[in-house]
């Protein structure tokens, strides 16, 4: 009888082990934790077990010698409380229906149901290596429980006495196979950490490969980044975004994305707006009918998501465990390439600022204009002829005390006014400035302001007949400062807009770009050109919190 207990184990130990062998299903083996569409197919597996264990039972007298709470014990404590209580009531149950009047039937419904919340207790409260032992004790002693109601419960018939005596010591020691399938299942679990070393040791290879690429990040290098990631990881398209637009795209479909484009991906919104890792097995999408799986991963930097990482396959369920392993370790690197990328390019960009700024202030040209409108002032003004001096040497002054260290906006506006009020001198009544500043407290990179002003005026209101008007803005929002200047001068080109947008303006043109550049490392989003139907209009965002402090 034990011999034959044995034999209907096997036959459960034997299934389990080759659905192991299946790669869908060991996903779910190795999984920390499963989705709800998992736990249902984990209890009805285990449900499954526990009625073939009782169809299979071994009939002594109307009693069946039977694997049941085996089945009920090793899927609780492997995957919890709800696969081990449902499995007890729906094997319990099934068992009591098929032998209402038998002397076995209410003890087993009792000692199934009790067994699956015992499970869900061990899986919760025991260390995982010495389940399987407590899995043995306390399937023992389930068993032995189920003989003592029997006797309980069909006294005073020797019936029940009669079938203990038989049938007790194979069913207690047949317990045993608990902790076999318990130790079959961790090991395929104990995987896990050979799959995440091998994964990872990938991820480093890739992001070795990759590094070179990090020292400029650009539309080029970013193609190269992805080109190597589908490679190595044999992907059919590879893609990384910002929180807006792709940034590069290779791979199957190629042609229908362009650098630029705005997000398209309901799932790739998602997946920045929620921060979490968005798989798909089985995707069905007219966007993009031929790709079937799919792995989208956040990229983050200081906790803020900035992008994502996306994978593209072909064929469905081609997003394994290992491989979402190794492409999460993968996101983590690059979110840490980039973020030190972007800082070095901060640096970079603000010392090309202070030597901009630097030559600004030795600019003979710019220095003949501004010490002219101060000459033809001191005769006939000399009070504004004073205070363009001050003007000057206050703009001077600024401009040599330039760091990288964001300064509080105040300052910069005040560096603004001393420019404008020596451009006014120059150029009389052409040119008109309205301040329209909201009590604001933030701290900004320095000269951003300033470029974008001189740029109204040399490139917007200059390039026009007639008076123009520049329109300097600080406006206060709830989670944000926006600071933007508008003229109604000739016009930003469409061309040029494209050209900051896409980083591609020349190395000798790098006033807006270069504004255009630093406030989006930054703050994430860079400038917003627009060219209105007389003159341009350029802001940005500054977000409150942080910023002061950053």
């Amino acid at each position: 009888m034990l011999l034959g207990l044995f034999e209907r184990a096997a036959l459960l130990i034997i299934f389990l082990f080759f659905l192991s062998r299946i790669p869908r299903f060991r996903q779910i083996l190795q999984k920390g934790k499963l989705r709800w569409q998992e736990y249902i197919a984990v209890t009805l597996l285990f449900c499954a077990f526990a009625i073939f264990g009782t169809y299979t039972g071994i009939n002594v007298e109307g009693s069946l010698v039977n694997v049941r709470i085996i089945a009920i014990m090793s899927g609780g404590i492997l995957f919890g409380a709800p696969v081990g209580i449902i499995t007890g009531i729906v094997s319990g149950v099934h068992r009591y229906l098929i032998d209402m009047d038998g002397v076995t039937a209410i003890p087993c419904l009792i000692t199934s149901i009790l067994a699956g919340l015992v499970s869900g207790y061990i899986h919760k409260y025991t260390p995982k290596s010495k389940r399987w032992m407590i899995g043995i004790a306390a399937g023992m002693i389930c068993e032995a429980l189920t003989m003592l109601l029997i006797l309980l419960y069909s006294y005073p018939d020797p019936l029940g006495a009669d079938i203990v005596s038989k049938i007790a010591l194979p069913m207690i020691l047949g317990e045993v196979n608990i902790g076999l399938i318990v130790l079959l299942v961790q090991s395929v679990e104990g995987e896990k950490e050979m799959i995440a070393a091998r994964q990872a040791k990938l991820a480093l290879e890739i992001a070795n490969k990759t590094l070179p690429y990090f020292r400029s990040i650009d539309e080029d290098s970013l193609r190269k980044i992805c080109r190597i990631i589908q490679e190595d990881i044999q992907a059919d398209a590879v893609a990384i975004t910002d929180t807006r637009n792709v940034l590069a795209y290779v791979g199957f479909g190629e042609e229908r994305y362009h650098i630029g484009n705005e997000i398209i991906s309901e799932m790739t919104k998602k997946t920045i707006s929620s921060g979490e890792i968005t798989i798909s097995n089985d995707v069905i999408d007219e966007k993009t009918p031929d790709i079937h799986s799919l792995l989208i991963i956040p990229l983050k930097e200081r906790g803020e998501v900035t992008g994502a990482l996306k994978i593209y396959y072909r064929k469905a369920y081609k997003i394994t465990y290992p491989l979402q392993t190794m492409a999460v370790g993968l996101s983590q690197i690059i979110s840490t390439q980039m973020e030190v990328s972007r800082v070095e390019e901060i640096k970079a960009a603000a010392n090309k600022a202070e030597l901009r700024a630097l030559q600004t202030t030795i600019h003979p040209h710019f220095l003949f204009n501004a010490l002219n409108a101060i000459a033809s002032s001191i005769r006939t003004k000399p009070d504004r002829a004073r205070e363009l001096i001050v003007n000057l040497s206050g703009y001077m002054r600024y401009n040599l005390e330039l760091s990288d260290e964001l300064i509080d906006i105040h300052k910069e506006l005040e560096q603004v006014r001393n420019y404008v009020e020596i451009e006014k001198a120059r150029f009389g009544s052409r040119l008109n400035v309205i301040y329209d500043i909201d009590e604001v407290a933030v701290h900004i990179p320095s000269l951003v302001i300033q470029p974008l002003v001189e740029n109204a005026i040399i490139h917007g209101i200059l390039k026009v007949k007639g008076p123009g008007t520049v329109r300097i803005r600080v406006q206060d929002y709830p989670d944000f400062v926006r600071i933007g200047v508008s003229d109604t001068g000739a016009g930003i080109g469409a061309d040029i807009i494209e050209r900051v947008y896409h980083d591609r303006m020349p190395a000798n043109q790098i006033g807006l770009y270069n504004v255009h550049r630093r406030v989006k490392l930054i703050y994430g989003q860079g400038l917003t050109i627009t060219r209105l139907d007389q003159g341009t209009d350029i802001l940005f965002d500054v977000p409150k919190g942080d910023v002061v402090t950053r």
